[in-house]
């Protein structure tokens, strides 16, 4: 029987001493975390990523860099007293090789690592650049490290409807692809319909690969009705950056997609916007279930 999850403490940050600098991507989670970092007393810096941070985080921001302008990041955090770090939200172009070869961008140890990263996956250039960040003395932290009310809960049901044997059968079918494409550095997410697995996450994001399903669906590519995602970890996943993520926008692709719920690995997935996710999951209809991963 599945149990239901305890709704996240929302208890005070873990204790984070000196100043914090966002490196801000896309999305809603370096708006949270910086929310968070005032909450508690404390200046964030706010630097925002060229062509990919929201709106929002440009009225705050302190500076504006390229991905690859690791010279100056440097420089600016020196000259603000940073200490930590905080990589959040994404990315979603990947940065030009030419350009990280551009004067200033860093020293030359500092740049071949970076380079020597542009061959490898996603999670290969996020630990470089956070080894990178490293070198030069700073303290790299996850999002969750600050905001950890925003961690998906131990292992159960957060919503009010629960998944049925269908949809079980289903989600542990695209467990299993995930899991796969997640160890080939690939994705972080999978989705099955009727047992068989009908799409699986690339470099286009999950929002993207819902709308594929969507119009598989409409083409009539997908005939059951129903169907589960499901977001994991990569089993070698830098969790300080990049962690699998849901939120209202989720909830509205899959619903679009027609499936009957998601499944989101326990205390390795953000929710972002708690509260609004699951009662947009509530008001539509389908679940959001937790699961631990299987040891290996």
């Amino acid at each position: 029987m599945t149990t239901k999850a305890k709704t996240p403490d929302t208890g005070l940050p873990a204790a984070i001493t000196g100043r914090t600098a966002i490196v801000a991507g896309n999305g809603l989670l370096p708006i949270a975390i910086a929310e968070s970092l005032q909450k508690h007393g404390t200046n964030p810096l706010i630097i925002a990523i060229k062509g990919e941070a929201s709106p929002e985080i440009h009225a705050a921001k302190h500076a504006e860099i390229s991905i690859v302008e690791l010279g100056g990041l440097m420089k600016i955090l020196k000259s603000e007293g940073i200490t930590n770090v905080v990589l959040a939200g994404g990315v979603r172009h990947r940065p030009e090789f030419k350009a990280a070869l551009h004067p200033g961008n860093g020293n030359l140890v500092a740049l071949f690592r970076f380079l020597r990263a542009f061959r490898l996956g996603d999670d290969g250039l996020l630990r470089a650049v956070i080894s990178t960040i490293e070198s030069y003395g700073f303290r790299v932290l996850g999002a969750h490290e600050i905001v950890p009310d925003i961690l998906a809960p131990d292992v159960g049901t957060i919503t009010r409807k629960r998944a049925d044997k269908e949809s079980q059968a289903d989600m542990h079918a695209a467990r299993e692809a995930a899991v796969l494409i997640g160890s080939l550095d690939i994705g972080q997410a999978a989705i099955a319909v009727g047992r068989r697995v009908v799409a699986l996450e690339g470099v286009e994001g999950t929002d993207a690969m819902l709308q594929r399903v969507a119009e598989l669906r409409s083409a009539k590519r997908i005939n059951r009705k129903g169907g589960v995602l499901v977001k994991c970890a990569k089993p070698q996943q830098e969790v300080r950056a990049d962690l699998p993520a849901i939120g209202v926008s989720t909830i509205e692709n899959a619903v679009k997609a027609g499936l009957k719920g998601i499944a989101i690995e326990a205390r390795r997935t953000l929710i972002l916007g708690y509260g609004e996710t699951i009662a947009a999951a509530n008001a539509a209809g389908i679940f959001i279930e937790t699961f631990e991963q299987e040891a290996k």
